[in-house]
């Protein structure tokens, strides 16, 4: 029994002795043992864990106060801790006796082992200190690197963990997001521009897909006003005439499901105008089909006739007027119905409805209301609206279909003078301000007519004291408010 002890005091002393032994002095005489070297590991830890806590709290209680993004806050907390873990590891060392002009050397002999045997780490490391620092890519930017595309969600001295549109984590060693070409979907302005391409069957109105194109994009929520849609006529492919729809948003993450909505809207629009989507086709040319029929004749195993045989050049034609099938008259057509649009080509057809939309509106609807800013401008292409004073209680006048409303705050440059509501159902070609300044200029003969009805309403115009005072004809009012239209929208 005694011997079994003795042994257990014997190995317990190896192990204290293993424990207290001096692996190395340093400059300074002091010997460096395993239990300072075990010290300087759990304080170093210590030190670790309290900087992250530190920059937690700074990042939620300091930073949150501040009008600074996600990534931002996130780098700052992070270059915070990172600063604090150093400096507490630092006084940790003299805390224990150590003079750091000591650890010159070991640090040198380090540096050079990590050099050579550590590559990755020490890339890693750095291209991390680089990503905090010059913030090519942020917490929560939208990025793209390989075939890997995802959410950032930390940034560490190492790595970076992405979340994929899936909801799985990656974690990218930081040299990939140095050494590669890196797609920032999120880097400085998130706004970006989505192409959907759309193939519509040869004999297609072109006119009518572009509406229907637009009419989709402008009814997504997620779509942005600002730049406005576009169709581009991108090619005459084998079976279909290409288009693309390019609209903004300013949701980078949301695109692959905002893509599968908008095709949805898409395909309704294209079937309330019937317009098809076509598949891949051949078309069968026979130069003598009585040769053919009498081949299938003579061989007894079918009988033919001319009617089997279709010669016909096209076999994808859809019908003309999509419009008058699904009941609707197309804005193409309302358009045509104004006397300053019926001499349009269709090339300016098509450009007046991309600046432009029609909306529908039901009996009573209140377009817009006395004092409100003036940012949109109306053509009435059906119903009637009626114009009153909110303020004065008082109706001032009925606009029909072919007349324009709103027009005087938004080219006078001055809130609402009245308020404005339907009369009953009533369509609209809204247009905003910026693509009225587009507008203006390729339509110059729709500013001297809206100058002309203008010219009428020096009353209106005067009592809002926005007319000088040497103007005694009405050619020369018309002559002031058109150079006024041409100074507010730099035509």
């Amino acid at each position: 029994m005694e011997w079994f002890q003795q042994l257990g005091q014997n190995i317990l002393a190896f192990f204290r002795d293993i424990y207290k032994a001096e692996l190395f002095k340093l400059d300074d005489g002091k010997s460096f043992t395993l239990d300072l070297f075990l010290q300087l590991i759990f304080y170093a830890v210590i030190a670790y864990i309290i900087g992250s806590l530190i920059s937690r709290l700074i990042g939620k209680t300091i930073l949150s106060r501040f009008k600074i993004d996600r990534g931002t806050k996130e780098a700052i907390s992070s270059v915070i801790g990172y600063l604090i873990a150093g400096i507490g590891f630092l006084i940790v060392l003299r805390g224990a006796g150590i003079d750091l002009s000591s650890l010159t050397v070991i640090a040198g002999v380090l540096g050079l082992g990590i050099g050579f045997g550590l590559q990755n780490i020490s890339s890693n490391f750095i291209s991390g200190i680089t990503l905090l620092f010059e913030q090519p890519l942020k917490v929560g930017d939208l990025v793209e690197v390989d075939d890997l595309r995802g959410i950032v969600e930390k940034i560490s001295i190492r790595s970076t963990v992405v979340r994929t549109l899936d909801n799985i984590f990656v974690i990218v060693p930081n040299q990939k997001f140095i050494e590669n070409n890196i797609i920032n979907w999120s880097y400085r302005d998130k706004k970006c521009r989505v192409h959907v391409p759309v193939g519509v069957a040869y004999g297609s109105d072109t006119t009518l897909v572009t509406e229907a194109l637009l009419a989709a994009a402008r009814r997504h929520p997620r779509v942005l006003k600002q730049p406005t849609p576009k169709v581009w006529f991108n090619e005459f492919g084998d079976s279909s005439l290409n288009f693309e729809l390019l609209v903004w948003v300013d949701e980078p993450p949301s695109i692959p499901q905002f893509k599968s909505d908008l095709n949805f809207s898409i395909e309704n629009e294209l079937n309330l105008r019937d317009i098809n989507i076509p598949f891949p086709q051949r078309d069968l040319h026979i130069k003598n089909p009585q040769d053919l029929i009498q081949l299938f004749q003579g061989a007894g195993n079918l009988k033919v006739s001319d009617s089997n045989i279709s010669t016909d050049n096209s076999t994808a034609q859809t019908s003309d007027t999509a419009s008058n099938s699904s009941g609707t008259q197309s804005l193409r057509d309302l358009l045509r119905q104004i006397s300053y649009f019926q001499n349009c080509t269709p090339r300016q057809i098509r450009e007046l409805i991309e600046q432009g939309f029609r909306q529908m509106l039901p009996p009573e609807q209140v377009i817009c209301r006395e004092g409100d800013p003036g940012n949109s401008f109306y053509v009435i292409l059906s119903g009637s609206v009626e114009i009153y004073s909110e303020k004065l209680n008082k109706h001032i006048v009925n606009r029909h279909a072919g007349e324009f409303i709103g027009e005087m705050a938004l080219l006078m440059g001055i809130p609402r003078s009245a308020s404005i509501r339907t009369n009953e159902q009533t369509t609209l070609f809204v247009v905003d301000h910026t693509n009225l300044q587009r507008l203006l200029s390729n339509h110059p003969q729709l500013a001297d007519q809206i100058s002309a009805e203008l010219a009428t309403r020096s009353e209106s115009l005067a009592s809002m004291g926005i007319l000088p005072e040497k103007i005694d004809s009405e050619q020369g009012m018309f002559k002031w408010i058109r150079n006024r239209i041409n100074t507010l929208f730099e035509i």
